[in-house]
């Protein structure tokens, strides 16, 4: 039953940042309060907490430490979580990567909620990482997330094909409960072909923007600019985002300040107006590791750009190689750095793999698209229930 109306139905949004919620979600929050439906948004605090009051939204600060491993205090903000369920009679929790994604289950199935939703884009650090301290949590994570996406009332929403056999093929959870959502959408109105023209002897500017994260594939990036530029190349290579502190993937803020210093890339730091950013570059790469599915990727297609990305879950279901961007090897700068030349050297290729690019984001990840199909998750645990 895909009707069910939500008028009146508490739904609670837990985000691992403020931030989180108002870059990925806040079409979602502005469909559900257009619906009807009482919101309740939590994370740990941050300054966009302020902007989603600023909007109307019922924001709660959470005690939460993302990088926490105290039994004691994990233990103590589920039961906080559960609590807050209770008292407000949540009926659906939605809860966004891995740990939010987790403790939305475990909080929810204690406080008795109709709906558990758990959202996870891409596996995250526990998983991609083959440091000592993930081996050791995988264990704990996995029977955790049994916890959370078991039971007749939980849902699991993934990115991408290789993160839903991820789960299923570890009988974490049922495969009718897993529902395959290509990303947060992107608002194709707001990201608008590019109408820039690259002069004669201007630089190819070529962008990476993600979280500043070892794992988004810096430096590679950075040592395929290295070749570049020592082979007298006109090309820039910006970045923009910040380091995640709550992140172990992070890379240092001298780390940025060195490669800076050596004229290899240019830090753009935080950038809020990304139309106007996209609209003023020729490329944009992203060498991950893996991912849900990658945002960014998503807003330079809607911008007609063409996408250079790695050959790993979440970025293939964006790219598909010759069609509509180039797909590299993983981990490896030099067939980066080759495919950043060939795109140098061949403007009519930029412009077909963009516009290509933009065709498959209006058939596939538009917000519009996305925000149905989420909704209709939410209206099928209401109406089970």
């Amino acid at each position: 039953m895909t009707d069910q109306s939500l008028k009146g139905v508490a739904v609670a949004l837990f985000g691992n940042t403020d931030w989180y919620l108002y870059n990925f979600r806040l079409p979602l929050l502005i469909r559900l309060r257009e619906e009807g439906a009482r919101l309740i948004l939590i994370s740990p605090p941050g300054a966009y907490g302020e902007k989603l009051k600023s909007l109307g939204f019922d924001w709660r600060p959470l005690p939460m430490e993302r990088r926490s491993l105290n039994p004691l205090a994990e233990a103590r903000l589920l039961l906080h979580i559960a609590r807050l369920l209770r008292v407000e009679q949540v009926a659906i929790i939605h809860g966004f990567t891995i740990k939010p994604a987790i403790y939305a289950g475990i909080a929810g199935r204690l406080a008795g909620v109709k709906g558990r939703v758990s959202a996870v884009a891409g596996l995250g650090f526990v998983f991609i990482s083959d440091s000592l301290k993930a081996r050791m949590l995988r264990p704990v994570v996995r029977t955790l997330a049994w916890l959370a996406f078991g039971g007749p009332r939980a849902r699991l929403i993934v990115q991408n094909p290789d993160d839903r056999a991820a789960f299923v093929d570890r009988g974490l959870v049922d495969p009718a409960k897993v529902h395959t959502i290509p990303g947060s959408g992107v608002d194709l109105t707001r990201f608008q072909v590019s109408r820039r023209v690259r002069g004669e002897g201007e630089p190819l500017k070529v962008l990476l923007a993600a979280r500043m994260l070892w794992d988004k594939g810096l430096a590679e990036f950075v040592e395929a600019a290295r070749i570049l530029k020592s082979q007298g190349r006109n090309i820039r290579f910006l970045l923009a985002g910040e380091p995640d502190p709550g992140n172990p993937a992070a890379c240092k803020p001298e780390d940025l300040a060195g490669w800076t210093g050596e004229g290899l890339v240019e830090h753009l730091g935080h950038v809020d107006d990304m139309p106007a950013l996209l609209a003023d570059v020729d490329v944009m790469v992203l060498p991950s590791y893996r991912e849900g599915l990658p945002k960014t990727l998503i807003e330079a297609a809607g911008c007609a750009l063409p996408l250079v990305t790695t050959d790993v879950p979440g970025c293939r279901e964006v790219v598909t190689h010759e069609e509509d961007g180039l797909l590299v090897a993983v981990r490896e700068h030099q067939g980066l750095a080759l495919a950043i030349a060939r795109l140098d050297d061949d403007p009519a290729l930029r412009m077909r793999l963009g516009q290509a690019a933009r065709a498959k984001a209006l058939r596939l990840f538009d917000v519009e698209i996305v925000m149905a199909r989420t909704l209709a998750v939410y209206r099928e645990l209401l109406s089970a229930n």
